[in-house]
């Protein structure tokens, strides 16, 4: 028999031990509720939780374990709280007054290697795969439009490379107007990927140095930093002229009819790695039962939204004002497994928004080595680094081994089948699934780095 029970049978028992539990106690679930606590809800240490995230789709793990009950089935007690940018999120978690946040992946990698605010912060969960896009101005659309090539549906084909933006630029600066767009912060996703765009087609987005932290240094598109749900607005009125940015901020420009997504960062990059959840290192060292409850219940909500048919019931819980608080109509153009381009021109993309499959929940070194390289090709971290480097410094940030004791856990409890832990070594095979066709193996990054024409180059060293 599984070791759980129903929390209406053994109710006073959880009064007295979370009243045994001190200050960070919870009170236990009304009588009668339905809810059926996990064996390792009573090792928990600090029931009680506040988590930060940002109106994006991507909190969605958070919004179901909280909605679909999972912390509580863990014994926690967690508010989440909508915060105003990432700075304010990043601030708020090392300095105590979140427990944890929904966070760039960037963020906590940053934050451990020497680039901008330092703090020791761990991630035991990759919160999604994919989920953003590419969005200029409907002026900027019309002038890339002659450079775009069409398909035989008279449609274009996607993914748009820079190469169309090129002759839009250079008459930007035969006019001597510089070319803005936006991003949401310097180590995000969003920041490396339109960097990435740009420069596979020769664009050259500007390098970070000790006396420019704007990374604007021979800049052709100079890049700033927007908060996600200003984006739209921004672009309208003319401060930037397109944006990189997580949804529902892309479709939310389609459906004002303000712009146009000209890619989604599935074709960037293939399944790429995009948010963590994030933690203090000491949290994880003071707590560790409640770091895995807490990744116990998020693991579950991936996989609940990757289950066919709950994407509409996680649009109407995403649409709530304490979440995203988007239309959802809005919201449900990415997450119902489609993506509206031009009006009119929503297409199949199944794996717009990832969750679970394909090991999305795994955090894979791989996929931390790969934002370290970033940092390193475009100045973040100013200073040649080896390989060995690369590997110890990601291994003490992201953490598969909490995610691994979780998910056996999961599988005891006959939560998640034991297929669903993935034999790895927390390094995925090489990939060449980029839009410049390079290929990327996280044991090798030194030679990646070198790969590229624009960036910072390293000495090859063993």
């Amino acid at each position: 028999m599984k070791n759980v029970f129903r929390l209406s049978a053994c109710l006073s028992l959880f009064v007295a031990l979370f009243s045994a539990c001190g200050p960070d106690t919870a009170p236990a679930a009304a009588p009668g509720s339905a809810v059926t606590v996990s064996a390792d809800a009573a090792k928990v240490e600090k029931p009680q939780l506040t988590f930060g995230f940002i109106k994006l789709t991507d909190m969605a793990p958070l919004a179901i374990a909280k909605e679909k009950g999972y912390f509580e089935e863990e014994g926690l007690y967690v508010s989440v709280e909508a915060q105003s940018n990432w700075k304010n999120i990043l601030d708020r978690v090392i300095d105590g007054q979140l427990d944890g946040s929904h966070m760039l992946a960037g963020q906590p990698i940053a934050a451990g290697a020497g680039f901008g605010r330092q703090a020791e912060l761990v991630t035991p969960f990759s919160m999604d795969l994919n989920g953003n896009g590419i969005t200029v101005s409907n002026d900027v659309w019309s002038k890339m439009q002659p450079h775009v090539k069409m398909g035989a549906d008279g449609k274009p084909v996607h993914p748009i490379p820079a190469d169309a933006l090129k002759p839009v630029i250079k008459d930007y600066q035969n006019d001597g107007k510089p070319f803005k767009m936006g991003m949401v912060f310097p180590v995000s996703t969003h920041n490396y990927e339109i960097r990435y765009w740009l420069a596979a087609a020769g664009i050259h987005p500007g390098m970070y140095t000790a006396g420019n932290i704007q990374g604007q240094v021979d800049a052709e598109v100079l890049l700033s930093v927007t908060p996600p749900p200003q984006m739209p607005a921004t672009m309208e009125a003319g401060t930037i002229y397109g944006y990189c940015v997580g949804e529902p901020w892309n479709q939310q420009a389609v459906f004002k009819g303000i712009g146009v997504p000209v890619t989604t960062n599935y074709g960037i990059w293939k399944n790429n790695p995009e948010k963590v959840f994030a933690l203090r290192k000491d949290f994880v060292e003071k707590y560790p039962n409640t770091t895995k409850s807490i990744t116990k219940a998020l693991i579950r909500a991936g996989k609940w939204l990757d289950e066919p048919g709950n994407r509409a019931e996680a649009v109407s819980i995403l649409s709530r004002p304490e979440y995203v608080g988007a239309d959802s109509i809005v919201l449900a153009n990415s997450m119902s497994g489609t993506f509206e381009f031009e009006r009119g021109d929503k297409r199949e993309m199944p794996d717009f928004n990832v969750f679970y499959r394909y090991d999305a929940t795994y955090p894979f070194y791989s996929d931390g080595v790969w934002f370290l390289t970033q940092m390193r090709r475009w100045g973040q971290i100013p200073e040649t680094k080896d390989a060995t480097w690369y590997d110890e410094t990601i291994r003490e940030i992201y953490r598969p081994d909490l995610w691994r004791s979780a998910a056996e856990s999961l599988v005891a409890e006959g939560k998640i089948p034991a297929g669903d832990i993935p034999e790895t070594d927390g390094y995925k095979p090489a990939t060449d699934e980029f839009i410049d066709g390079k290929t990327y193996d996280g044991r090798d990054p030194i030679s990646y780095i070198n790969s590229f024409t624009i960036g910072n180059k390293d000495a090859q060293t063993k």
